[in-house]
């Protein structure tokens, strides 16, 4: 074991860990994270971000790789855990849960076997909060308790939702808000309608954060929680989702993603009723439809 560290002044978890064990490999230091081997206050942390304060103990507990992380499907990975829930990065073409049409991989089954294999017991299990499109990536949270599932279902409303998307063309202006009434009623595609009984409000803000060429980045912060709600919102003002051809977007195909991301959450910790945020960066293949030549 490495011995403790103890931290002087307020710092991110990675940036101190580099700092602190300047003769490690960086390589090495960010598998010591993926693992489960960085303990802050004789407790396992694996988000990078980690805020860390003056007094908090830094210790390495160097264990061999975690097979239950290694089975993750490819491109997802915890970002959090604790006893009541567990936090994830969803890539992009991977179910949330399964649909009627049978068994596919998803995120719930996957989750399911990891948490599974690291308590190792047959009825460890998570509870769904809630569902990110197949073609979206992006911040998740699962419950590990049944009693935490209801908290945040219950608080779901209070709970702050931010996504970026690469769109088509540019909105209408550098910020604002999206105020259309949704049909939800066919299966596979949202239509924006006239307000009737069959409707649901669909309210998303916006901001631009930046322009190239044809296409834009924006960032999103929901009011409301319809199904395709950010991607038919966008369409109807012109600026289809990039790689969205359910929507008009002229990028799809030809192996595109939908360039929608949910990259930012803030729930309430069902434990402790505290504000916790949970983020992830821009996918490299999507920060890329924006980035301008140098």
């Amino acid at each position: 074991m490495q011995p403790p560290k103890t931290v002087t002044e307020p710092s991110e978890l990675q940036p101190f860990l580099f700092a602190a064990w300047p003769e490690v490999k960086k390589t090495k230091v960010r598998q010591w994270l993926k693992f489960g081997a960085v303990r802050v206050n004789d407790r396992a942390v694996t988000r990078h971000d980690h805020p860390l304060r003056p007094g908090d103990k830094v210790h390495i507990q160097p264990e061999k790789p975690n097979p239950a992380a290694e089975a993750l499907p490819e491109g997802m990975r915890v970002l959090f855990e604790d006893e009541s829930i567990i936090v994830i990065e969803k890539p992009a073409n991977l179910l949330s849960v399964a649909t009627d049409k049978g068994m596919e991989d998803t995120a719930y089954t996957a989750l399911t076997d990891y948490v599974k294999q690291r308590s190792r017991k047959p009825a460890a299990r998570v509870w769904i909060v809630h569902r990110l499109d197949r073609e979206t990536s992006g911040v998740m949270v699962f419950a590990r308790t049944e009693e935490a599932k209801k908290f945040l279902q219950t608080e779901w409303q209070r709970m702050e939702k931010r996504y970026l998307a690469v769109v088509e063309g540019q909105p209408p202006k550098q910020q604002g808000t999206l105020r259309h009434h949704v049909d939800e009623s066919q299966p596979h595609r949202v239509f924006i309608r006239a307000a009737a009984a069959d409707t649901r409000e669909a309210v998303t803000h916006y901001r631009v954060l930046r322009t190239h060429g044809e296409r834009t980045l924006v960032e999103l912060t929901l009011e409301t929680g319809r199904r395709h709600q950010i991607r038919v919102q966008l369409a109807e003002i012109g600026c289809p989702v990039a790689g969205d051809g359910k929507y008009g977007a002229k990028s799809a195909g030809k192996g595109r993603r939908l360039a929608l991301h949910a990259s930012w959450l803030k729930i309430l910790h069902p434990d402790t009723g505290k504000e916790t945020v949970f983020e992830a960066p821009l996918p490299a293949e999507l920060a890329g439809l924006v980035r301008k030549e140098v």
